[in-house]
């Protein structure tokens, strides 16, 4: 048998390289969760009919779209520390990391509280109203956000898993 020695394996990727695909990953991969498993199951449930939904729905945006923005920010990082070191760097892929930061403030701070503030009920004895009209422009503006995000951030994905950065 051949034994394999440590000396044989070398990182061939750089190492802000590799934090932007385990960012990514991990970015996308909690983003359709959130999307497509915790936020159908809670309307399912009722959840959303109740008066503590959009409380609910804040406290776990706040948190996720902070996560949000700390992955964006290190998504970029890495993309403008690659341009400086890497002598076949894509501008494209600081451009759609830009882009991928544009996205997570956007939902951070525009999205998230208006959604809540539109859904909020401040009368507790008034019943339960239907949903406004804006609150639909609102969810429309953010799978657009969120299809976005994953082609973005799919595509940076792909062009670093490749090397071709």
């Amino acid at each position: 048998m051949t034994a394999i020695s440590s000396s044989s394996f070398q990182l061939k990727r750089p190492i802000w390289q590799t934090a932007i695909m385990l960012t990514l990953g991990f970015w996308l991969s909690a983003s359709v969760v959130l999307d497509w498993v915790i936020m159908p199951s809670l309307y399912l449930s009722g959840m959303m009919n109740q008066a503590g939904f959009t409380t609910a729905g804040y406290v776990i945006f706040w948190n996720f779209n902070r996560m949000e923005l700390l992955s964006a920010a290190v998504v970029l990082t890495g993309a403008l520390a690659l341009s400086k070191t890497q002598s076949h760097w894509r501008l494209g892929g600081i451009v759609l990391s830009a882009l991928l930061l544009t996205i997570a403030l956007l939902d951070t701070y525009f999205l998230t509280p208006q959604m809540c503030a539109i859904g909020v009920q401040l009368n507790l004895f008034e019943a339960a109203a239907a949903i406004p009209s804006t609150m639909n422009l609102l969810h429309g503006g953010y799978w657009l956000l969120e299809i976005v995000k994953l082609l973005a951030g799919g595509t940076l994905l792909s062009w670093c898993w490749r090397q071709q950065f």
